[in-house]
C-alpha cells in the first residue's frame, strides 16, 4: 500500500447549483472531471490521503474582508458560503495538526474579488483565500503570511485586499497584463506607502512552458518567501496556464504544475481557474495533489502530451530572465519605495477605475491611507458604482492607537447624506459595523 509523505486533506465542491450559464467555461463540469479522475487512480485509497467535508463560512468571517455593497447575500450566494467554508476547513485542518498540507478543490474562485464589492468581477464575488487567512490570524495568531499566485490571470482583487498589509506577501505569476484579463499585475505594482514591496508580479509572456514558470519560482519566488519567512503558504493554484486552455496563452503542462508545487511547499493550495476541464484539470489536479502527498508524479502525462512542440525560443526565454532580474531588483530596493516625502501621520491617495465585467458594473474609488511606520495604516475607501455610493474605513488588526483614532473618527465624522451605506471594519475588536 503506498503512503503519502505528507498528511494531505482535500475538499471538494463542484457547487452543481451556481453557473454563469451552462455552457460558460466556469461551470460545475470543472470539477467533476477531477473528481472521476482522483476516484479512478485511487488516490483517496493511498495512506495519507483523506477527504474532508466543506462547511460554510459565516457572515462575520467574509465581513472581516469585504465591503459587501449592499450586503454579503445581495453579491454571493451559498455556494460562494461553500466555496470559501471549503478552503476555510482545509485551512483549520492545517492549523489543528490534522494535516500538514491541503488542497481546497472548490468553486466559485475568488481571487478578483476585491476589498469593495459590488458584483462579479472575472467570475469571483468573494474571494476565499482572503477570507479563509483572516479567519486563520482571528482563530489561530498567525501572522506573516505568503499568498503566491499561479493562477494564468492576475490576481488583481488579492492584490487590492492585501496593498497595504506589510505581514502579508503577495505573489502573482501570471500573463502578461497587456495580453490578458485583468490588464494589471506589472512590476511596478509594489504595495502601498505602508507596505512597498510586500506585493511582488512577475508578468509573463505568453507561449511560457514548463522551463520559463519553474525559473521564475527558482529565481524570484523562492529567494523572496527565504527572505519574507512566512508563517503560512498559500498557493492560489489556478490552473489556466495549462497548454489546452481555451482563454488563455501559456503552455504549462501537468508535469510543470507538479514540479511548482513540489518547489512552493504550501501548506494551503485553493483552487482557482482553469478552464480546460477534460484535456488539462483532471490531470493537473492529479500533479498537485501528488506532490503535495509527496508522492512520484513522474509518469503523470496528458494523453496529447508533445513536450517538443512547447519548448519556447531562446528569445523568451531571455524575456523571462529580465523580468525576474528587475522584480529581484524591485525586491532589494523595497524600503526606498515609499518614495520622497511620504512622512508617518501624512496621508496617500490612490484614485481607481473597476469595471465589473461579469456584472456590468462601473466603480469609481478614492482611497486615503494613513502613512505609518508601525502598522498598515487605516484605510478610507470612497467607492461610487452606477448603483450606490458606500463609504468603507478599514481599522487593520495591528493598527497602532494614532491609526485606530483616525479610523474611527472618519467613521464618526462620515454623513448618510452622502453615502447610502457607511461601514466600519474594525479589525482590532473584530467588528463590522453600519452607520444607519
Amino acid at each position: 500500500m503506498l503512503h503519502a509523505k505528507n498528511r494531505t486533506g482535500l475538499v471538494f465542491f463542484p457547487a452543481f447549483d451556481w453557473a454563469i450559464s451552462p455552457t460558460h467555461p466556469e461551470r460545475e463540469e470543472r470539477l467533476l472531471y477531477t473528481q472521476d479522475q482522483v476516484f479512478e487512480e485511487g488516490l483517496l485509497d493511498i495512506d495519507g490521503i483523506v477527504e474532508l467535508k466543506p462547511d460554510l463560512v459565516t457572515i462575520k468571517d467574509i465581513q472581516r474582508v469585504h465591503f459587501c455593497v449592499p450586503d454579503p447575500w445581495k453579491v454571493s450566494t451559498e455556494s460562494h458560503f461553500i466555496s470559501a467554508g471549503g478552503a476555510k476547513t482545509i485551512g483549520m485542518a492545517v492549523m489543528d495538526g490534522t494535516i500538514d498540507r491541503g488542497f481546497a478543490l472548490v468553486r466559485p474562485p475568488g481571487h478578483h474579488a476585491n476589498r469593495v464589492v459590488h458584483g462579479a468581477r472575472g467570475f469571483c464575488n468573494i474571494n476565499i483565500e482572503a477570507i479563509m487567512i483572516e479567519y486563520l490570524r482571528r482563530a489561530y495568531g498567525v501572522d506573516r503570511v505568503a499568498i503566491i499566485d499561479t493562477d494564468c490571470h492576475h490576481g488583481d482583487g488579492t492584490q487590492d485586499i492585501y496593498w497595504h498589509d506589510p505581514d502579508t506577501l503577495f505573489i502573482s505569476i501570471h500573463q502578461d497584463g497587456r495580453t490578458l484579463y485583468p490588464g494589471s499585475g506589472f512590476i511596478n505594482e509594489f504595495g502601498g506607502p505602508n507596505a512597498a514591496g510586500t506585493t511582488v508580479n512577475i508578468p509573463l509572456p505568453p507561449e511560457t512552458c514548463d522551463d520559463g514558470m519553474l525559473y521564475a519560482v527558482k529565481n524570484a519566488v523562492l529567494p523572496i518567501l527565504d527572505e519574507f519567512k512566512p508563517q503560512l503558504i498559500i498557493n492560489s493554484a489556478g490552473q489556466d496556464n495549462h497548454y489546452s486552455d481555451p482563454i488563455t496563452n501559456m503552455n504549462i503542462s501537468a508535469q510543470g504544475y507538479a514540479q511548482l508545487t513540489e518547489l512552493l511547499k504550501a501548506d494551503i493550495a485553493v483552487l482557482e481557474g482553469g478552464y480546460s476541464i477534460e484535456g488539462a484539470l483532471p490531470y493537473v489536479n492529479a500533479g498537485i495533489i501528488m506532490a503535495m502527498a509527496g508522492l512520484d508524479y513522474s509518469s503523470l502525462r496528458e494523453p496529447d502530451y508533445e513536450p517538443e512542440y512547447l519548448r519556447q525560443p531562446a528569445s523568451l526565454t531571455r524575456s523571462i530572465e529580465r523580468t525576474c532580474d528587475e522584480v529581484m531588483t524591485m525586491w532589494r530596493r523595497r524600503t526606498e519605495l515609499r518614495g520622497p516625502g511620504k512622512k508617518a501621520g501624512q496621508y496617500d491617495t490612490r484614485n481607481r477605475q473597476i469595471f465589473y465585467d461579469t456584472d456590468n458594473i462601473f466603480e469609481t474609488q478614492e482611497e486615503t491611507v494613513r502613512i505609518c511606520d508601525d502598522c498598515g495604516g487605516s484605510l478610507r475607501i470612497d467607492s461610487i458604482s452606477n448603483r450606490r455610493r458606500i463609504l468603507g474605513v478599514h481599522i487593520p488588526r495591528n493598527a497602532c492607537p494614532a491609526c485606530r483614532e483616525q479610523g474611527l473618527q472618519w467613521y464618526e465624522e462620515s454623513s448618510s447624506s452622502r453615502f447610502q451605506h457607511i461601514f466600519l471594519q474594525d479589525r482590532i475588536t473584530d467588528r463590522f459595523l453600519e452607520k444607519k
